[in-house]
């Protein structure tokens, strides 16, 4: 199986502004509330949030960075994420599909929160390409937060962090796993001596 259609999501965001109850469930806000803390850091100088949706752990995140670039590849998920960043000087919203149009600048702090699943294993590996070109090798962090559930994506959740976990040059650093989800954080391995 191949990433999901833009059809797909078009469907989904058509029938519900929020078809994952991300701004009313409890699942969510818990688990923003532990991503957020989480966090190994207090503070980030620029941070990543592909496949952002509606915004909500953008507006969260956006607490703990200078720079916060947030992304999706529906525009009217884009849209929604940038009413309600607005007012937020440290946040960029972009309407961008990942990886191909990955930003060509460094971050400390990529987070990937319910997306690597829509991927199958060799596309995941082409974004895990782009985090290591861009994600500090110094201090930086790279996020991941899925639901551990059935799915008909490509990938399950931990099948996702697994794949992420297999990269040689990652050395996960917070791993917390739940009946509902598992979170894992990886930084950048020094390089042999």
């Amino acid at each position: 199986m191949t990433r999901m259609s833009k059809t797909y999501f078009e469907d989904l965001y058509r029938r519900d502004p929020d078809p994952w109850g991300l701004a009313t469930r409890w699942y969510e806000a818990r688990k923003y509330a532990i991503t957020m803390a989480a966090l190994p850091r207090p503070r980030y100088r620029s941070g990543f949030e592909p496949g952002c949706s509606i915004g909500m752990l953008t507006a969260m995140l956006a607490t703990r960075c200078d720079h916060l670039l947030a992304a999706d590849g529906m525009p009217v998920a884009a849209e929604q994420a940038r009413a309600r960043t607005w007012g937020l000087a440290n946040v960029e919203v972009a309407d961008l599909t990942v990886p191909e149009s990955w930003p060509e600048i460094n971050f400390d702090l990529v987070v990937l929160s319910e997306i690597a699943y829509y991927f199958d294993p060799e596309e995941l590996g082409s974004l895990l390409d782009r985090v290591r070109q861009t994600l500090d090798t110094a201090g930086g962090h790279l996020m991941a937060v899925h639901w551990r559930g059935t799915t008909n994506y490509p990938l399950t959740g931990d099948h996702a962090h697994q794949l992420i976990g297999s990269r040689p040059e990652l050395a996960r650093v917070v791993h917390h796993v739940e009946d509902e989800f598992v979170l894992d954080v990886w930084e950048p391995r020094s390089p042999p001596t």
